[in-house]
């Protein structure tokens, strides 16, 4: 298991971007979070296998209709926090 930090920047808040991330994790297995930020980016944490992560953060590079994702900063860790299921935080 892989866990993956994200930080996207653009039109990524009110556009439903996080509840399209949760659904999207849930659907393909990852645990985490996702909340938004105070200066407008939105922050994921994600824990799967690599290569189901890597599938979920090309998803996260585009995001639903609506939103327009112009900058993404990804770091990768071995280590695996212990998360039962893929939660929006606010």
């Amino acid at each position: 298991m892989s866990r993956l930090k994200v930080q996207l920047k653009g039109v990524v808040q009110g556009v439903g971007y996080r509840y399209h991330i949760s659904r999207r994790a849930n659907d393909m297995g990852v645990t985490g979070w996702v909340k938004n930020r105070a200066d407008g980016s939105v922050e994921i944490e994600a824990v799967g296998d690599r290569s189901t992560l890597e599938e979920f953060l090309n998803y996260a590079r585009v995001g639903p209709a609506g939103a327009h994702v112009e900058d993404v900063s990804a770091n990768w860790h071995e280590d695996e926090p212990d998360y039962s299921n893929f939660d929006i935080r606010f």
